[in-house]
C-alpha cells in the first residue's frame, strides 16, 4: 500500500550561502511524500527510520491533500486506543480525524517573509512544518526550527551589513565635513581673486577703448604706404581686428562672473555645520544646486517656475544638499530612461525630451489644532519612468536603494527626509506614476 518517494535527510548548514534575499528553495528541504491510502504502520516506520523528519506530505493520485507533522502523528498515536484506531488503517483516517490547516509557500518566498507568516499562525500551529511548492505539483517540507535558524543568520548578516554601511557613512560624513572645512578656508581667497580679475577686466575694457581710439588716430595721420608699417603688418599676417577686443574682454568678464557664482554655490553647499537658522532665499538654494549639477544636466531641459517668496529661516547648506539629492536622482532617472529608449528604437518617442521642472509657491493648510499654517512649497518634477508602486513606501528608508553599491548607499533621500522633517519641521512628499514621472515636494513652514 505504501507509495512514497525516497525520504532524504539533508544536512543543515546554517551559515552557508545565505543572503539577505535568500528564498525558501535555498534551505534544506525534505522530500517526504506518501499516498493517503498508506497505512499508519508504514508512516510510523518512516518516522522511526528518519528521526529528523519533521512530517509527511500526503497526496492522492499525485495531488496534494495535506501534511501531517511528526509531533501531531505521535500525539494521535499515543492517545488511548490510538494504535487500534489508526495503526492498521490508512493515514487518511488519522488525517481527517486530526485535520488542521497547514501553511504552503512558494519556493521563491524570501526566508524573512516566510518566517513572518509562520509566526503569525495561532500558537497550536506555530511549530508545524511548512509545505514548500518548488514547481507545480512538486512539494517539499521545511522544518520550522531550520527556518528560524536561517532567519537568525540573515538577521545577523543584516546587522553586519548595517554596521558596515554605517561605518562607511560615518567615514564619508567625516570626509565631507573635512571637504567643507577646506572649501570654507580657501573659498574666501578664491572669491577675492575672482573679484580682482572681474574688477581689472573693467579697467582693461576702458584701456582697450582708449587704445583703439589711439591706433585709429595714428592710422589716419601716417601715410598709407609707410614701408616700415607695411613690413610689420606682413610679419603679423595682416591687420589685427581691434574691434574684437571689447567682445573678448566681455567674454572673459562673463567667465569670471560665472566663476564667482560657482564659488558662492560651493561656499553655501559646504556650509553644513550651521549652528543656527538664518533667513535664506529658497531660490538661491535651488540655483546653487543647479549650478553645481550643471555639468550633469547636459541635454536635460530645466524649467523654473519661481513665485515671489519671502525669506525663510533655515540652514542653507542643508537645504542645498536636499535639492542636490533630489535633482541628482531626477537626472539619473532621466538618463536611465534615455538609455532604455536608445536600445529600443521601435519604442522611441520622438516627442519625448528629458525635462526637470522646478515650481515654487506658498501653500496654506490647517493643522491638528485648527491653526492655519503657511508653507513654502518646492516641487521638483521629472518626466522619467517613475518609481514602481511596490518600492515607493521604502523610498525614504535608510540604506534603501535600487542602484548598485558602487553608485549609491541608499542614504541621499533618507538624509534629505531627516533634514526637511527634523531640522526644518517640514515635509518631504513623493508623488510618482510609473511610466509618467516623479515629483518630490519639499514643504518648509513659514514661521516668525
Amino acid at each position: 500500500m505504501l507509495n512514497a518517494s525516497p525520504v532524504t535527510i539533508p544536512r543543515f548548514e546554517s551559515s552557508q550561502g545565505l543572503k539577505l534575499d535568500s528564498t525558501l528553495r535555498e534551505l534544506p528541504l525534505y522530500s517526504s511524500r506518501v499516498e493517503v491510502h498508506c497505512l499508519g504502520e508504514e508512516v510510523a516506520r518512516i518516522f522511526n527510520a528518519n528521526p529528523l523528519l519533521p512530517g509527511i506530505i500526503l497526496t492522492e493520485d499525485m495531488q496534494l491533500v495535506g501534511m501531517i507533522s511528526r509531533r501531531r502523528f505521535l500525539e494521535q498515536m499515543g492517545r488511548p486506543y490510538g494504535l487500534s484506531l489508526f495503526f492498521n488503517r490508512s493515514i487518511k483516517t488519522l488525517y481527517e480525524f486530526a485535520h488542521i490547516e497547514f501553511l504552503i509557500c512558494s519556493g521563491n518566498v524570501p526566508v524573512v517573509e516566510a518566517a513572518h507568516l509562520t509566526l503569525q499562525r495561532s500558537p497550536e500551529l506555530r511549530y508545524e512544518p511548512i509545505v514548500v511548492e518548488l514547481a507545480p505539483q512538486v512539494y517539499r517540507l521545511l522544518d520550522f526550527y531550520e527556518l528560524l535558524v536561517a532567519q537568525s543568520q540573515i538577521h545577523k548578516l543584516a546587522k553586519q551589513l548595517l554596521h558596515e554601511r554605517t561605518q562607511a557613512y560615518i567615514i564619508q560624513t567625516e570626509k565631507m565635513a573635512g571637504f567643507g572645512r577646506i572649501v570654507a578656508s580657501v573659498v574666501h581667497e578664491i572669491l577675492n581673486a575672482a573679484s580682482f580679475i572681474t574688477g581689472n577686466l573693467s579697467y582693461l575694457s576702458n584701456y582697450t577703448q582708449t587704445l583703439i581710439y589711439l591706433v585709429n588716430a595714428y592710422e589716419s595721420e601716417i601715410p598709407e604706404f609707410n614701408p616700415k608699417l607695411t613690413k610689420i603688418k606682413e610679419q603679423i599676417d595682416g591687420k589685427p581686428s581691434l574691434e574684437a577686443l571689447p567682445q573678448l574682454i566681455k567674454t572673459l568678464k562673463m567667465g569670471a562672473e560665472r566663476l564667482k557664482e560657482i564659488i558662492r554655490s560651493l561656499r553655501n553647499f559646504a556650509h553644513m555645520d550651521e549652528s543656527k537658522r538664518e533667513p535664506l532665499n529658497i531660490h538661491d538654494c535651488l540655483d546653487s544646486a543647479l549650478l553645481i549639477l550643471n555639468s550633469q544636466l547636459r541635454d536635460i531641459e530645466v524649467v523654473k517656475r519661481y513665485s515671489d517668496l519671502p525669506l525663510v529661516n533655515g540652514y542653507s547648506g542643508q537645504l542645498g544638499q536636499v535639492f542636490i539629492n533630489i535633482i541628482r536622482n531626477a537626472i539619473d532617472a532621466l538618463l536611465e530612461k534615455e538609455a532604455v529608449l536608445k536600445k529600443a528604437p521601435d519604442r522611441l518617442n520622438s516627442t519625448w525630451n528629458p525635462r526637470i521642472e522646478i515650481t515654487t509657491s506658498i501653500q496654506s493648510d490647517i493643522n491638528s489644532t485648527a491653526e492655519m499654517i503657511d508653507w513654502i512649497s518646492v516641487q521638483i518634477t521629472d518626466n522619467a519612468s517613475g518609481i514602481p508602486l511596490e518600492i515607493q513606501k521604502q523610498i525614504f528608508e535608510t540604506f534603501f536603494t535600487t542602484k548598485p553599491a558602487s553608485e549609491g548607499a541608499g542614504l541621499g533621500l533618507a538624509i534629505s527626509h531627516e533634514i526637511v522633517a527634523q531640522k526644518h519641521g517640514g515635509k518631504l512628499n513623493l508623488k510618482s506614476q510609473p511610466g509618467i514621472g516623479t515629483e518630490f515636494e519639499v514643504l518648509i513652514p513659514l514661521v516668525e
